[in-house]
C-alpha cells in the first residue's frame, strides 16, 4: 500500500520541488534526475503543448508545470514503471503542493498524453503485422 513515506514519493516531491525553484531561477542544487529532466526540457515542453493546447506553457502554474514535467519525463523517456502508476503519483502530488483544479488539469493532461502513447504504440504494432 502506498503511504506518503513511501521512499519513491519523497524523492518525487524533492524533485518537484527542485524544478518548482527552477523555474523562478537556474539552481546549482539539481540531482540527477532533475538534471535529467532539465535536459529534455524542450521536448517535455513540446508535449505539453500537445497534450494541453490550451494551456500555453508559460501560463501554467508552476507547481502544474514542475508536476507535469516530471510525469511527462517519467512516461516518455525514463519509462521505468507503468504509466497509470506515474499519473496517480502525479495526482497525489498535485493534490499535495498544488491548488484546487491542480489534480483535475494534472489527470486530464496526463490522461490525454497515455491516450497519444497507447495510439502509438497500437499503430506500431499493426506496421508489424
Amino acid at each position: 500500500m502506498k503511504t506518503p513515506y513511501d521512499p519513491r514519493h519523497k524523492k518525487r516531491q524533492k524533485i518537484v520541488q527542485m524544478l518548482f525553484s527552477h523555474s523562478f531561477r537556474d539552481q546549482n542544487n539539481k540531482n540527477e534526475k532533475t538534471s535529467e529532466i532539465l535536459k529534455n526540457i524542450s521536448i517535455i515542453d513540446e508535449t505539453i503543448k500537445e497534450i494541453a493546447p490550451e494551456f500555453p506553457v508559460e501560463k501554467i502554474n508552476k507547481v502544474d508545470l514542475a508536476i507535469l514535467r516530471l510525469a511527462i519525463y517519467e512516461m516518455v523517456i525514463y519509462r521505468k514503471e507503468p504509466s497509470k502508476v506515474i499519473i496517480d503519483e502525479a495526482i497525489e502530488l498535485a493534490k499535495e503542493f498544488g491548488g484546487e483544479s491542480s489534480p483535475n488539469f494534472i489527470n486530464g493532461a496526463l490522461g490525454n498524453l497515455l491516450k497519444k502513447i497507447n495510439t502509438n504504440t497500437t499503430k506500431q504494432e499493426q506496421k508489424k503485422h
